[in-house]
């Protein structure tokens, strides 16, 4: 268990890792590629490290002894079957990037993941590859992992994805297109949540090599026949990990910067940034580049939709039960699917600091108090959710008696996150 001792104010410039979606994007890329890939600093953590085990077994040459620096010599686009399970975790970006990557070799590949992976659906993936002549099946037939996938390569033509809820599947698909027998037509029935991700996804292919054809509204893609290139490619700093840090400046009325998250970013999390200056925060882009908040004496209520930024949901809820008056955070179902039920959980263990919290099926509502004044310490259950201990640690700062339990679940994403949330004066 981790308790959070309060700080009277915040005046720090930290780094953070690099970003776990970046880094799980490039390596998929890097090992599909023709040539050696050079990551730049990428993100070594306990879900890059699944990752990274799983191309292993598939036949691509890794090397990251180097933390810093990480060498992937890919395979053209040649994909082995491994001799075991290709066990995930609860991995779920891996998971769905990978199993397109498995439908892309010869043999049989049985992805399988933790107890709460196994709840996690991939069933409109499953369609989308099974539309380009993916053999794969669900082993409990519920659309969920465990999966079986006999894989004779993709033939290309077109497919749908039935939906876009979660866009790891639209990623996951167009990342392996390049290398279907033809070249590939998606088409994205509903809407499509996370645009930045999927934005970002464009971004590493293309610079790789490879670029699609999209529509403004990111619901057809045409994606050529070809091969990622070998590329030297460097990493951003994670914006979801430094929501924290902002968040921390905004609720102790602190001054955070974070310098290795650059102006703009392929991230949409970065995003939440803007969101803390409509809350009164000030906003300041450094020379040297990062992005530095100050947070206000008194935080205001907003109302905003954070269907393109889900991560960084529960970041602005904590941020919001300081806030005087009413927040509103909707368009965020899709935090259901996260590593536990993340709007639920949200709502579960601010009540239990007293805040006045309402629970709808697809928004949040925080009923703030200036400072929050209405909270108190609570022992906070994690959910072996990463993204839950790491918020409830900035509620922390402001509010004695913040005890996190089961908090080295951070490793999945922020190994060293309880070393760099310390600041002087605590």
């Amino acid at each position: 268990m981790k308790e959070i001792i309060p700080v009277r104010q915040i005046d720090t410039t930290v780094n953070v890792p690099g970003s776990k979606s970046l880094t799980q994007r490039a390596l998929i890329a890097a090992a599909l590629a023709g040539g050696t890939s050079t990551l730049v600093g990428p993100l070594a953590s306990e879900d890059t490290a699944y990752t990274i085990a799983a191309l292993r077994s598939m036949g691509i040459d890794i090397n990251d002894t180097d933390n810093s620096r990480w060498s992937v010599h890919g395979t053209g686009g040649r994909i082995q079957a491994p001799n075991q399970d290709i066990f995930l975790g609860n991995n779920g970006t891996a998971t769905r990037f990978l199993t397109s990557v498995a439908a892309l070799g010869a043999g049989t590949f049985h992805i399988t993941g933790s107890r709460r992976m196994a709840r996690r659906p991939i069933d409109p993936l499953m369609t989308a590859l099974q539309g380009w002549g993916a053999d794969i099946s669900s082993d409990a037939e519920n659309g969920c992992p465990p999966l079986t996938i006999k894989a004779r390569g993709l033939s290309g033509g077109k497919t749908i994805l039935p939906e876009g809820k979660s866009s790891q599947y639209l990623s996951s698909l167009l990342l392996v297109a390049p290398y279907a027998k033809q070249p590939a037509e998606l088409q994205v029935r509903g809407e499509v949540y996370s645009k930045p991700y999927v934005e970002m996804t464009l971004s590493v292919m293309g610079r790789f090599g490879v670029l699609p054809e999209a529509a403004v509204t990111l619901d057809f893609f045409r994606i050529p026949g070809g091969c990622y290139e070998g590329q030297e490619y460097k990493i951003e700093g994670d914006a979801s990990g430094a929501s924290y840090f902002w968040a921390a400046a905004a609720v102790t009325g602190g001054r955070v910067t974070v310098a290795n998250v650059p102006v703009p970013s392929l991230q949409g999390d970065a995003l939440l940034v803007p969101l803390l200056a409509r809350m009164g925060c000030d906003v300041i882009r450094s020379k040297e580049g990062g992005l530095t908040v100050r947070g206000p004496e008194r935080l205001r209520a907003i109302e905003v939709d954070m269907g393109d930024m889900p991560d960084v949901a529960p970041t602005l809820a904590i941020v919001a039960a300081f806030a005087e008056g009413t927040t509103v955070i909707k368009n965020i179902a899709h935090l259901r699917i996260k590593e536990c039920d993340r709007l639920s959980a949200m709502v579960a263990e601010l009540s239990k600091m007293g805040a006045e919290v309402e629970e709808e099926p697809d928004r949040m509502i925080i009923h703030g108090r200036a400072g929050g004044s209405n909270l108190h310490g609570a022992e906070i259950e994690t959910y072996d959710d990463h993204r839950i201990a790491m918020c409830f640690a900035v509620a922390g700062l402001k509010v004695p008696g913040v005890k996190i339990t089961g908090e080295d679940c951070v490793v999945k994403s922020f190994p060293d996150f309880w070393d760099r949330f310390s600041f002087p004066g605590k």
